[in-house]
């Protein structure tokens, strides 16, 4: 207890140590995501998320240093609202849609939004608070990441990227789903190369979620569907 106490105040104090220290833990947030996102191949990785923390904190421990060097009415948090904002650029560079309509790099944007905001954090010298966000960060990317996958396996909302012999083809479906009352929600139509027919982005809606592999499977076996696959 003796060297937490030491640890927090010192942290929060204003001295070289301290700030090392604010500056550290940083470093260590920023890798702890940035591992995660490496690990599953994302744009942004642990080089990205560290530099986007320790920056963050870097600009905090600049409007603490000039409030102690030039005192006066300085507003701290300036600085540290322009980071969050600024921040933004990186997070829609890390977005990008598939030609499949397909959103990917959100957690990762949102995860180097959430480092620049735990980093600012750092940068005043707020341990517990740190601390605390590094527990909340690695169990909504871990635990909660394996939940949305248990979510979206029960859902009855689901996405299938379907390419069709021909024009009839897409018409035929579209009569199937009718028939077996599975209701099309979304249905974005695109062109296919030359010589092939049309492809399509289809959000479908079915009553019992059990039933979805099958009716996967039921749809690669029909003739006027080349190939499908679940977004």
């Amino acid at each position: 207890m003796v060297v937490w106490n030491w640890i927090v105040d010192t942290t929060a104090g204003w001295s070289t140590l301290g700030v090392a220290m604010r500056l550290f833990l940083a470093l260590i947030v920023g890798l702890v995501v940035g591992i995660d996102r490496e690990l599953k191949r994302r744009g942004a990785g642990i080089k990205t998320h560290v530099l986007v923390c320790v920056g963050a904190a870097a600009v905090m421990i600049t409007s603490e240093y000039l409030m102690v060097k030039f005192g006066g009415d300085l507003d701290i948090s300036r600085m540290g609202a322009q980071v969050i904002s600024g921040v933004g650029f990186l997070g829609v560079g890390t977005i990008i849609v598939t030609g499949r309509n397909q959103v990917r790099g959100l957690t990762t944007a949102a995860s180097l939004w959430v480092c620049a905001c735990v980093g600012l954090a750092a940068g005043v010298g707020y341990v517990e608070g740190v601390l605390i966000a590094l527990i909340l960060l690695i169990f909504t990317l871990r635990i909660l990441g394996k939940l949305d996958v248990v979510v979206h396996r029960h859902a009855k909302v689901f996405d299938l990227y379907l390419e069709f012999t021909d024009n009839k083809g897409l018409t035929k479906f579209v009569e199937k789903m009718r028939e077996e009352q599975n209701k099309i929600t979304v249905l974005q139509i695109g062109k296919g190369d030359v010589g092939e027919g049309p492809n399509a982005v289809v959000s479908l809606e079915i009553k019992d979620h059990s039933k979805r592999p099958g009716l996967i499977d039921d749809l690669r076996c029909l003739e006027y569907i080349r190939f499908v696959e679940e977004l």
